[in-house]
């Protein structure tokens, strides 16, 4: 079967164990994180946004602009750039670099961070947002004609584009509360889940299908720990988690995810065990709060593979893996990537 694998990039490298040095936007790491992910088979790079980061436009362009294969993963909140705007923007990324962009729809789910760039709606109003705003994107994206738009948020008269893909621009969606689930089902190409365990995606996956009604691919975040054995790789499991807890105040103290579905659903997981379904490794959750992918499968590169391959056998098609260690780890990914690919030929999918 085709599978997917997206990495991450940044304009600096900067992690729970690395802390950021030097210029937030240094363009030698940049490209040199880019063209790694693609010499180790990545199809994507996701390019975060949050309300102090640097522009994902630029970021994504200069990784593009860098790769000759590599697409990009660009995330962006609803509600800060005109749905028409937004729709243009990606159309002249796509007509740059052809098939290489996909948008992944973060609605928000920390307040503090959305009032940093003024805005003080709450979650369900956010949603409400997204989907009206996602209905603007998509026939902006389609309509050869000009077109009116009545919505709660949005109201545009003879909204035209020049600029339209010549195919179509994926749409990722994230989010794990009932309102994401509702909106996210009726946009999303693919929807994307932190690494829960097996039954917790498996239970969404079916949330999400039921809520659809017609095909949504899936995607799951994890932070596989892989060494050459399972002891070293546990290993280096208890150095990542020893210096995570030396830095665990400033994670805490970034970003609120009390209100976040998604983490409390991943603090719930840790509350059961460090270790959940074999190698879904939570100590790292549990430090930081939850507050992003913090997920880990730790074992031999064969472990990990197999572990990544059991979420694919519940139906999800891309893997997006990020390390702790950014650069390194997306080098040493070549080696799982490889083996994740060779042995899905053999995975049956579940219906």
């Amino acid at each position: 079967m085709t599978l997917e694998f997206i990495g991450y990039a940044a304009g600096r490298q900067a992690s729970e164990i690395i802390a950021p040095e030097g210029p937030i936007i240094q363009p030698g790491y940049l490209r040199e994180v880019a063209r790694t992910h693609e010499g180790a088979g990545f199809d994507r790079v996701l390019i975060a946004q949050s309300a102090s980061s640097p522009d994902g436009f630029v970021l994504a362009d200069q990784v593009l602009a860098a790769t000759e294969r590599l697409g990009v993963l660009l995330a962006h909140r609803p509600g800060f750039v005109a749905p028409t705007q937004l729709a243009r923007k990606f159309a002249t990324l796509d007509a740059f670099h052809p098939g290489r962009i996909a948008l992944h729809v973060i609605t928000g789910g920390d307040d503090a961070d959305q009032a940093r760039d003024g805005d003080f709606t709450d979650k369900p109003t956010r949603y409400r947002r997204t989907d009206d705003f996602l209905s603007v994107v998509r026939r902006t994206w389609d309509s050869a004609e000009p077109f009116d738009h009545d919505g709660e948020f949005y109201r545009v008269r003879g909204a035209i584009s020049d600029i339209r893909p010549a195919g179509r621009i994926p749409v990722y969606f994230g989010g794990a509360s009932a309102d994401a689930i509702r909106v996210g089902a009726k946009h999303a190409d693919v929807y994307a889940f932190w690494g829960e365990p097996l039954a917790g995606i498996a239970e969404r996956i079916e949330q999400v299908r039921a809520a659809a009604g017609r095909d949504v691919a899936f995607s799951v975040s994890l932070r596989p720990i892989p060494a050459a054995t399972e002891a070293e790789a546990w290993e280096r499991a208890r150095d990542i988690l020893r210096l995570t807890q030396d830095r665990a105040g400033e994670f805490k103290g970034r970003r609120d995810s009390s209100e976040a579905v998604g983490s409390q659903r991943l603090l719930e997981a840790a509350a059961t065990g460090d270790v959940v379904d074999e190698r879904l490794w939570t100590a790292v959750a549990k430090t930081t709060g939850a507050a992003g992918n913090s997920t880990a499968l730790v074992g031999s590169y064969e472990q990990v593979a197999d572990s990544l391959l059991d979420y694919v056998r519940l139906g999800v098609g891309t893997l997006l893996i990020r390390g702790f260690s950014p650069l390194a780890d997306a080098r040493d990914y070549g080696t799982l990537v490889r083996l994740v690919r060779e042995k899905a030929d053999a995975v049956t999918v579940g219906a």
